[in-house]
């Protein structure tokens, strides 16, 4: 079954395609994890299972946990013009070290650099994602079916 399939009402079935789409990212962000624990000695990943587990876990603990941690610290966070926030990020990135087996954060510094790093890793392959999806070219609905 094609990703833009067409419902039989006529309306786009995008449903499959978003399902791909976050299954794809959830995959590209263990590729990114792994990458990470290969450039940063402070950083071990057992395997892509555990790569992939983490990788959950850090995109819960930023979609729950961040947002409350931010709002908490906002006054330091104004005060230091933003750079707080980098200090959350390492902080958390740390914390699912500490929580799983398979994924070892050996320090705060470590946390950072590899906080810093993911982050710029995911961004550039979820663009890279998007990019080749913005690349697949119209869907063509024949009126004559529907």
């Amino acid at each position: 079954m094609p990703l833009n399939s067409i419902a039989s009402d006529g309306r786009c079935n995008n449903t499959e395609n978003k399902f791909m789409r976050i299954i794809a990212t959830w995959i590209l962000n263990a590729a990114a994890l792994l990458l990470v624990a290969y450039l940063l000695p402070g950083i071990r990943v057992d395997g892509f299972f555990s790569a992939l587990i983490a990788a959950m876990l850090l995109g819960l603990i930023n979609a729950l946990l961040r947002p409350l941690l931010i709002l908490l610290t906002l006054p330091v966070t104004f005060v230091t013009l933003g750079l707080f926030v980098l200090v959350i990020n390492g902080l958390l990135f740390w914390l699912a070290g500490s929580v799983l087996k398979g994924f070892d954060v050996s320090g705060f510094w470590a946390g950072l650099t590899g906080s810093l790093l993911y982050s710029a890793l995911s961004f550039i392959l979820s663009f890279m994602l998007r990019k080749k999806n913005f690349q697949q070219g119209p869907v063509i609905i024949d009126h004559e079916k529907l």
